[in-house]
Parts: structure tokens; C-alpha cells; sequence
């Protein structure tokens, strides 16, 4: 009876073991797919940002390369041109950054990175660990000096 009992506790104990394995992977599953998620709205808020910005600095740029332009003309002054350089660097960046390859050319630029120069990516003091965190957090608790006492 006893050897019956045993074998049934064991079967249960079995299949709990499996559904808590089961369970936490569909958990982590479901914490990867929401933190990729969460990079790809803020990538699109930042591409967002960049093409929205590209519209005022667009128009400023068109202002300003117009009016230096007319009064390099006017005034027979071929100097009031030079702001158009550096102007024309930031808004090329700019449309690269909204419209053209930058974000393919830096992510190819991070997996090299990534592979090659592995060595600049470790943190200070390594990855932090459970005792680490837990360290860090009993000494800025408040609580945890009163549970002590």
C-alpha cells in the first residue's frame, strides 16, 4: 500500500515538475517577446523623432542656405556662404538618420562590435549577481534595519 502511495506521489510530483518548467518558459517566453516589443517602439519613436525633426531643421536649412545665398549675392560676399557647409553635414546626417541606411550601418557596425571587440562590452565589476543586488539593497532598505533589530 505504502509502495503504491509512494509511486503515486512520485507521478505527481513528476508532472508538477514538469508543469513549473513548462510554466516558467512560457513566462520567460512571453518577458523576451515584451522586451523586444518595447525596443521596437522605441526604435520607431526615435526614427519617429528623426524624421520629425528632418521637417523643422529641413526648413531651416532651406531658410537659411535661400537668405546667405541671396545676401552673398548681394553684397558681392562669397564668406556669408560658409554657414551652408556645416549646415549641409547635420542635414545630411539627419536624412540619412530618418530616411537612408545609418540604422542598418550601425547595427552591422555593433555585431562587429559584439564579435570582434567583445572585451570593450564587460561591465565594471562584472555582471551582477543576486547577492550583489541584494547587498546593494539591504544597505538603501530602511526596512531592513528595522527587521533586523
Amino acid at each position: 500500500m505504502g509502495a503504491l502511495l509512494s509511486k503515486s506521489m512520485d507521478d505527481n510530483f513528476k508532472k508538477q515538475q514538469e508543469f513549473m518548467l513548462m510554466n516558467a518558459r512560457l513566462q520567460m517566453e512571453r518577458q523576451i517577446l515584451m522586451q523586444n516589443q518595447m525596443r521596437e517602439r522605441q526604435m520607431a519613436m526615435q526614427i519617429a523623432w528623426s524624421r520629425e525633426f528632418l521637417k523643422y531643421f529641413g526648413s531651416f536649412f532651406a531658410v537659411a542656405t535661400v537668405g546667405l545665398t541671396a545676401g552673398a549675392i548681394k553684397r558681392k560676399n562669397p564668406g556669408m556662404l560658409a554657414p551652408i557647409i556645416p549646415l549641409s553635414f547635420i542635414f545630411a546626417y539627419q536624412m540619412d538618420s530618418a530616411y537612408g541606411t545609418l540604422i542598418y550601418r550601425m547595427r552591422g557596425e555593433a555585431e562587429n562590435i559584439m564579435e570582434t571587440e567583445n572585451d570593450r562590452l564587460q561591465l565594471p565589476q562584472g555582471t551582477p549577481t543576486f547577492e550583489s543586488i541584494e547587498k546593494a539593497r539591504r544597505a538603501k532598505s530602511t526596512l531592513s534595519a528595522f527587521l533586523e533589530k
